[in-house]
């Protein structure tokens, strides 16, 4: 059996399997996205060239959003690591859900907000494991002891993109130091990562402020 992607146990973490749905679509699709770009990392199959990712050797990985992810930087070898965290991370979300829900791991549904607005709701089918997944994570963050690299990598992400489903602010914070030694493992699209997301946060306060002064 094929080991889940870094990508899909990245999205399993950001499940809310109590109430069924995903807090923050567009963070998650950033998370994920960046999980792509660390898996190929762990694989060996791409590497940090001047601050851009470098595709190295050849061949798939057996998981279409990484392949996908592999063609895209073959095509496009110019942009930076941060630039790839956002560039496309919607369409890598909506890809890896329709895969998850082919292969029986989620149940996707989808309705309507007010009879117009499309929604859709992962619902976990296999929530023991998900929970085995969310438990590993949290104990690498509480132990000073070496885990697997993937392991570290997916504290790492989790922790970047502050997954409420997975560790609380007071938590980060009271593990930064242990944090910082789990990404030194995880690769260059993690730091990537936190920078787009605190970019977002940035320009969203930026027009709510404007927004407040132009009623004023």
């Amino acid at each position: 059996m094929t080991e889940p992607s870094l990508p899909a146990r990245a999205y399993l973490l950001a499940c809310d399997t109590r109430r069924d749905r995903l807090p923050g679509r567009e963070r998650v699709a950033l998370l994920v996205r960046a999980a792509a770009l660390t898996d190929l990392v762990l694989r060996g199959r791409v590497a940090d060239d001047g601050g851009r990712p470098a595709v190295t050797g050849a061949g798939g990985t057996g998981h279409l959003v990484l392949d996908d992810l592999l063609a895209e930087l073959t095509a496009d070898p110019h942009r930076k690591w941060r630039a790839w965290v956002r560039r496309g991370a919607r369409a890598t979300l909506y890809s890896l859900e329709a895969q998850l829900d082919a292969a029986g791991t989620i149940e996707l549904r989808t309705s309507r907000v007010l009879g117009v607005f499309p929604r859709r709701r992962p619902v976990v089918r296999d929530v023991a494991t998900a929970a085995a997944l969310h438990d590993r994570v949290t104990a690498a963050l509480r132990t000073d002891s070496p885990v697997p690299r993937d392991i570290a990598a997916l504290t790492s992400l989790a922790a970047a993109a502050e997954l409420g489903t997975v560790f609380s602010r007071a938590e980060r914070r009271r593990h930064r130091a242990r944090l910082a030694q789990l990404e030194d493992a995880a690769g260059v699209a993690v730091p990537a990562l936190r920078k787009v997301l605190r970019e977002l946060q940035a320009a969203r306060a930026a027009a709510i402020a404007a927004s407040s002064g132009g009623g004023g």
